[in-house]
């Protein structure tokens, strides 16, 4: 059990008992609020990426999800959060085999709560989940925010592919985007003037490992009519540089986010390796107050331009550490969202592979079915040349052709 987040809620109890037994000791009472979602999701994998004893390609998944966040502020100058997920799930026993993982994690946590209540076995087709996903204490000091526990961490401003978050991202395919997953952090906030600010912070890893865990500083101003950040992050003894800049050209807004990362540069007796460049550009605009349309190019430096060799690429430190998933080098990422009225939306982004090429198809819809109710469905298909068979192991002659369609419905109560 996390030994951290533990005494960070009990620090949470104690106040809020002299909070409640004093009336000068708190202006407001605490705050809870939370959600309750279910997904039914089925994958859908090509047949000669099954293993033979995996019986059909679909498989499913059902999770009931419970969210609670509670926030406290006895004092204008202290404020604490804490949120907890508990969840139920039915999925086919051979969805780990196929390398499917439908929960969102994060390595970058010092000490944690065991994430499987039920069962014990690594495979399973019903358990019980938990994530302590918040525990933070905010401390307000001269204008100064320090925070302090676990707490949502993110940077970037492109739209689909953030080159500079590599902390705790979401991918392309993520089903459930709300929340952020908390990372264990110490966190510095300064304000410089206006619309500028100095943020600097200690990430922490496994076991409060130095070599396992993060340091960042990142300064963020105003110039020129655009906005800018300039990022640098020491991750587990690799250096990332980065950069942001957005502004509005012509009534569209555009971003461009670049992140060049020296792996193993704090390392002494690492392997040595070739750095590498991630950047995104792009720029949105809306089209008569309901639909939104927006248009990004990815490069991803870590990739290579043969399928062949998508495999092989696997073991650098982009994509064991780096947080980097897709394997081509350039992407083509149009969308659309279109609000047809008050209470449906219909959205779609495609993620193009222009190596390959191939793409994945995200489509979804959803339906506001009454004050903080919510049904939805969407699916992620992919298109793209399928593996061929060199002796008893498929090779890839695209990415998005080799991989699992997914389809998915959701049905969620806010209160």
């Amino acid at each position: 059990m996390s030994k951290s987040p533990v005494v960070l809620l009990s620090l949470f109890l104690m106040i809020n008992h002299v909070g409640t037994t004093s009336s000068a000791a708190a202006s407001d009472a605490p705050s809870i609020a939370g959600y309750y979602k279910t997904f039914f999701t089925v994958f859908d994998t090509p047949g000669e990426q099954l293993p033979e004893d995996a019986g059909t390609s679909l498989k499913g998944v059902m999770t009931q999800r419970l969210r609670m966040n509670t926030s406290y502020a006895p004092r204008e100058w202290i404020s604490f959060d804490v949120a907890y997920d508990f969840s139920l799930q039915i999925q086919d026993l051979n969805l780990a085999a196929l390398g499917v993982d439908t929960e969102s994690r994060t390595a970058y946590r010092g000490i944690d709560l065991g994430r499987q209540l039920y069962p014990e076995e690594t495979a399973w087709s019903f358990g019980v989940l938990q994530n302590l996903d918040r525990a933070r204490v905010t401390l307000s000091v001269l204008e100064i925010d320090i925070s302090l526990g676990r707490q949502p961490l993110a940077w970037g401003s492109a739209r689909v592919l953030n080159p500079t978050d590599i902390l705790a991202p979401f991918t392309f395919d993520a089903l459930d985007t709300e929340d952020r997953p908390g990372v264990d952090a110490v966190r510095l906030r300064i304000p410089l003037g206006m619309m500028s600010e100095l943020d600097a912070g200690g990430v922490f890893g496994d076991d409060f490992d130095l070599s396992e865990s993060a340091l960042f500083l990142r300064a963020k101003g105003y110039a020129l009519e655009t906005d800018l950040a300039l990022l640098l992050i020491d991750f587990r003894e690799n250096l990332m540089v980065g950069c942001d800049l957005t502004r509005y050209i012509g009534g569209a807004a555009s971003w461009l986010e670049a992140a060049y990362v020296l792996p193993n540069a704090f390392a002494n007796d690492a392997q040595e390796e070739n750095s590498y460049l991630n950047l995104s550009l792009g720029a949105d605009f809306s089209l008569w107050g309901t639909t939104y349309l927006f248009l990004e190019y990815h490069y991803n430096g870590a990739g290579v331009g043969d399928a062949a060799h998508y495999f092989e690429n696997l073991d650098r430190t982009a994509y064991s550490e780096g947080s980097v998933y897709l394997m081509g080098r350039h992407y083509l990422i149009p969308g659309i969202s279109w609000q047809i009225t008050p209470l449906l939306t219909l959205n779609s982004t495609a993620l193009c592979n222009l190596n390959d090429p191939s793409v994945l198809i995200s489509l979804s819809s959803e339906y506001n079915i009454a004050e903080d109710i919510y049904l939805a469905a969407g699916a992620f298909i992919g298109i793209g040349r399928s593996a061929s068979i060199d002796g008893d192991s498929p090779q890839p002659r695209s990415e998005f052709g080799v991989t699992s369609d997914i389809y998915y419905s959701s049905f969620r109560i806010y209160f």
